[in-house]
């Protein structure tokens, strides 16, 4: 009944936010530059939590995050070109993230710490270092894509991605990668079959990048292999760590503060890498453990989700 309660709430509050964004936007109150400033917020908080499934709640330390991203820009733009219809086109773009989460974690994931990290940083350089050299996506002059991303598809793919990730979490499954996160030694001592569980988290994970992917370059007129370097994995891991290592809530909030004030600091390019860094610095000074610590907005709403909020930090 409890967790009936929360899914009902999330799906109440979903749609009312939909539908007035959605008016705002058919009324134009909200001009194109806001709308697209949405659709923008709404795929970073989508890879903000994708990652923090594998970093937040698995303890897996990846920084290759961007190179799911292109392989899911590129495999939705090809097929598109094709004549895929989008919503096919998002999909098979998450497939082929996936597939490539797949075949990266399943070597790397036996890494730890810094091992797996390195690895992971390597893996995103030679995924944009293959799309440099392939000509039929245009190399590094990059790939004219059709503009196909609104408001409606952005909004739907957040929905089915954090109600996924919010459902893992929460299963015996998401349980079992908490507990590797907090002692893998003492998992697979209790029969947790530990490479499973972080590839599995891994490859979701990278199926969400995917489906950002697809939204990022369907977003643009042209994507281009620059757009997803290492620097981009850097950006996605600042929205988990900033928002609180095991916290989902923390992960969107830090998306949401971050991209807004990315987007309107690019008016001032020569301070903009500044103020930036300096609102990093304020807020890990003054709240080291990220912006949410290791809980949950549903810690606040205890008497209507049934106070789920602790399940995330392992609590």
């Amino acid at each position: 009944m409890k967790k009936s309660n929360g899914f009902w709430l999330y799906l109440i509050t979903s749609v009312i936010v939909y539908g007035l964004v959605q008016m705002l936007i058919s009324t134009e109150m909200l001009n194109p530059f806001y709308t697209n400033t949405l659709i923008y917020i709404v795929i970073n908080i989508i890879l903000a939590v994708s990652l923090h499934l594998v970093i937040g709640i698995t303890g897996q330390f990846s920084i290759g995050h961007a190179g799911f991203l292109a392989v899911g820009a590129y495999a939705a733009a090809i097929c598109t070109k094709l004549s895929v219809p989008f919503p096919l086109a998002l999909a098979v773009g998450g497939v082929a993230a996936a597939l490539a989460g797949l075949l990266v974690g399943i070597p790397s994931l036996r890494l730890k710490g810094d091992y797996l990290a390195i690895a992971t940083l390597g893996f995103g350089e030679i995924i944009r270092i293959v799309f440099v050299n392939i000509e039929y996506v245009g190399g590094a002059a990059g790939m004219q894509v059709s503009h196909l991303t609104n408001w409606s598809y952005a909004f739907i793919c957040l929905f089915i991605t954090l109600l996924v990730i919010m459902n893992f979490t929460n299963s015996t499954h998401g349980r079992a990668c908490i507990s590797i996160r907090e002692n893998e030694i003492a998992a697979d001592a209790m029969g947790i079959n530990t490479t499973y569980y972080k590839v599995a988290a891994f490859a979701i994970g990278a199926f969400f990048a995917g489906i950002a992917g697809g939204l990022y370059s369907h977003n643009f007129y042209i994507i281009q292999p620059t757009n997803f370097g290492f620097l981009k994995s850097f950006d996605i891991l600042i929205f988990v760590v900033l928002g609180g290592l095991g916290s989902l809530s923390g992960a969107v909030f830090a998306a949401i503060l971050m991209t807004i004030v990315s987007t309107f600091l690019q008016g001032y390019p020569e301070t903009r890498m500044v103020i930036y860094s300096i609102v990093l610095i304020i807020v890990m000074l003054y709240r080291p453990s990220g912006l949410m610590g290791t809980k949950e907005i549903t810690s606040y709403l205890g008497k209507w989700t049934g106070g789920k909020g602790g399940r995330a930090s392992g609590k």
